[in-house]
């Protein structure tokens, strides 16, 4: 047939049953529901022979389905297949009569499926709402509108649409398709005893859809999340670029306030140097955007000490927000106080909205950022963006204090280069550490889902094998999140006397049970109870000895050893007058480390064999961790080895605890009593007789 026929199904049918509202599908939920009024017609007896017409937008999408039309038509000799032909499609009678329809065609936007049967009858009657696949949407997420239902008499009407498309088409086949209506779309209703069709699965299919519906919009919602911190991973990366580009202040201030601002379409943005004890800074970067504001503040004197809002981030070293400048306590107190100053600034300004975020480094303040909305009306400030704000002050921070070291160039370079090998690393961790456990939990997760038939004890292995790899991720990102908590300072420490024979007992076991799938080396503690006690923050201690217990068994075979040590020392390592400390020593027999390599086994992403032909796995994150721990609590971590294949020794060194704790108790007979704890932990109470006081 030469013409095509660019008329909609959907929108005929709906003119023949105004009353109906189309719904909005997924492509997911409709592959669930064709399966399912597909699998009526294969599982019926073979006498029933009912009428199938199948409307696929493009020969790729039917060949998908070939192999179930090819069982179909065992059933029923009633069977039609629609398609836009690609490669090799075309219309002809073999099993089933297929039809090549012209690819301007109406129905190469949209899909259909009618089953007539004597007992039951149901449609899908869609129209896709995109341009189909093409577009950059995942095909899942697919959407389609249209009209699904087991009603008989709407069933019958799509036929005899369909059944009127095709014979355009295929004139040849008018007496097919005359006996067909005759005997499909002219019969009486049959009803069961209980006034119904039989195999009706409406409910059962109604819960299903509307599951895989909710499960597709939660994708949909997680999709966005996921675009929202792309946008925000994007600019932070052009950003960082640019200003790196640059080892001039200026240039660096200059390039992030204009930056910002285009990304945030704000009214104002201006970001200036100052000091903690700065009484004003001159504003000499500034983003306007003239679309909705004139005034500019360059070249401005910016008040600092007489502004409580400054002085309020300088003591909490983090952002502000002010949502409604004319309704915030705030602002509201300052005026109470007749500071004018700021009431006039406001003002003068026309904020509405404020945002002001500290550029720190190390806690050292160098600057401020502040983000003005001057109108219509206040804005709410997002989270997300106030995340975003944070994070590219931080990384002016950064460019500020390598630029303000660019007198030592050899310092620099070395910086730049450590820069890069992190970089370098971290996409090299990431592409084998986070793309080999999500390529697993995908194939399990979609040999699940399309598989419905697979056994019990098959669907278990494939849970098994998704959750593993989900908790290898897990760990990966938890050593992430810890060493960069270590490296902001952020973690409270928490030192107490503790037990380094609880703590290491404890490690031990958190190894073994972290471990349960494999063999490990055997593990022996030749520690005493007796040992003093440790001040230390008890489970940042036990994370180091597993840590580095975890690292011995990664290199040591399960013929291998691990011993650990413990030993009393009154000198530190590198200093000859240090106070009395417990030296710790965990040494395997395993593959051993390169004594130049000493020092390096502690940077971030080091790992022995190499990023990307290691045999043990990991992220070179656990002793760049443990580095982080020991200092925190003011001691030293160091490795010894002899080389390759001889071993390797991991020492650390914690504070004995040795201060004398004292409690008193007044005791009903009229005595106090007092308890001393000496660094061992042994407990001794004395007692003597109250002294009366004069009333």
């Amino acid at each position: 047939m030469s013409r095509s026929i660019p008329t909609s199904v959907v929108a005929e049918l709906l003119q023949n049953f105004p009353e109906w509202r189309p719904q909005l599908y997924f492509k997911s939920s409709l592959i669930a529901l064709s399966h399912a009024i597909e699998d009526l017609v294969l599982a019926g007896q073979d006498e029933e022979k009912p009428l199938v017409i199948a409307s696929f937008q493009k020969e790729r999408f039917y060949k998908q389905e070939a192999h179930r039309y090819e069982k179909i038509a065992k059933k029923s000799d009633r069977v039609f297949v629609l398609a836009a032909p690609e490669t090799d499609f075309k219309s002809g009678t073999n099993l089933y009569e297929k039809i090549a329809f012209m690819p301007d065609d109406g129905l190469a936007q949209e899909w259909h499926l009618v089953v007539i049967g004597q007992k039951y009858s149901s449609c899908i009657i869609c129209k896709e709402k995109t341009t189909g696949i093409e577009n950059g949407t995942a095909d899942n997420s697919r959407r389609f509108e249209g009209i699904w239902t087991f009603d008989r008499e709407v069933t019958k009407k799509a036929a005899e649409i369909m059944l009127d498309r095709i014979l355009v088409y295929r004139p040849e086949l008018e007496a097919k398709i005359t006996a067909v209506k005759n005997q499909y779309l002219k019969e009486e209703v049959k009803l069961n005893t209980a006034g119904s069709f039989e195999n009706n699965p409406d409910p059962f299919v109604q819960r299903l859809i509307a599951y895989l519906q909710a499960s597709q919009y939660k994708l949909l919602k997680a999709n966005k999340s996921l675009a929202i911190k792309e946008h925000k991973e994007r600019l932070i990366n052009s950003v960082t670029t640019a200003i790196r580009r640059s080892l001039n202040p200026e240039t660096i201030l200059e390039i992030a306030v204009q930056r910002l601002g285009e990304a945030l379409g704000i009214c104002r943005c201006v970001v200036y140097r100052c000091k903690e004890n700065d009484a004003i800074a001159t504003i000499e970067h500034e983003f306007l955007n003239p679309k909705k504001i004139n005034r500019s503040l360059l070249g401005e004197k910016w008040p600092l000490k007489t502004n409580p809002l400054f002085q309020e981030v300088v003591e909490l070293r983090e952002s502000l927000t002010i949502d409604d400048t004319a309704r915030d306590p705030r602002i509201e107190a300052i005026k109470t106080k007749k500071q004018e100053s700021l009431s006039n600034l406001v003002e003068k300004c026309s904020i509405l909205s404020w945002l002001l975020v500290p550029i720190l480094y190390q806690g050292k303040l160098l600057g401020m950022m502040e983000l003005h909305h001057c109108g219509p009306a206040p804005s709410t400030w997002k989270e997300q963006d106030v995340a975003l704000v944070d994070a590219i002050a931080t990384q002016v921070g950064v460019a500020l204090i390598q630029a303000e070291a660019y007198a030592n160039l050899e310092e620099l370079n070395q910086q730049l280069e450590a820069l890069d090998r992190t970089r370098s690393n971290l996409v090299a961790i990431t592409g084998h550490e986070l793309r080999t456990p999500l390529s697993t939990i995908q194939v399990c997760l979609e040999s699940l889902a399309q598989e419905p038939d697979m056994s019990l004890e098959l669907r278990q292995v494939m849970l098994n094998t998704a959750l593993k790899d989900a908790e290898r991720m897990r760990k990966l990102v938890q050593d992430f999140l810890t060493l960069s908590r270590l490296e902001s300072g952020t973690i409270q420490w928490h030192p107490e006397p503790v037990s380094l024979f609880e703590c290491i007992n404890l490690a031990i076991s958190h190894v073994r049970a972290n471990n349960r799938e494999k063999e490990l080396p055997k593990i022996s503690d030749r520690i005493s109870e007796e040992l003093p006690l440790a001040l230390a923050d008890g489970e940042w201690l036990t994370e180091v000895i597993a840590k580095l217990l975890d690292n011995s068994c990664k290199f040591t075979s399960p013929e291998g050893e691990i011993n650990i040590e413990v030993e009393s020392t009154n000198r530190s390592r590198r200093q000859a007058n240090g106070p009395g400390n417990l030296q710790i020593t965990v040494s395997d027999n395993g593959k051993g480390i390169e004594p130049d390599r000493l020092e390096k086994v502690f940077d971030r992403f080091y790992q022995e064999e190499g990023a990307l032909r290691r045999s043990a796995g990991g992220t070179g994150l656990g002793l760049a961790i443990c580095r982080q721990i020991v200092n925190g609590w003011g001691g030293e971590i160091w490795a010894e080895s002899s080389g390759k294949n001889h071993g390797s020794k991991f020492h650390f060194t914690v504070p004995v605890f040795s201060e004398i704790v004292e409690t008193k108790t007044s005791l009903s007979n009229g005595k106090l009593a007092k308890t001393t704890v000496n660094s061992n932990g042994h407990k001794r109470t004395t007692s003597k007789k109250r002294k009366k006081t004069k009333s």
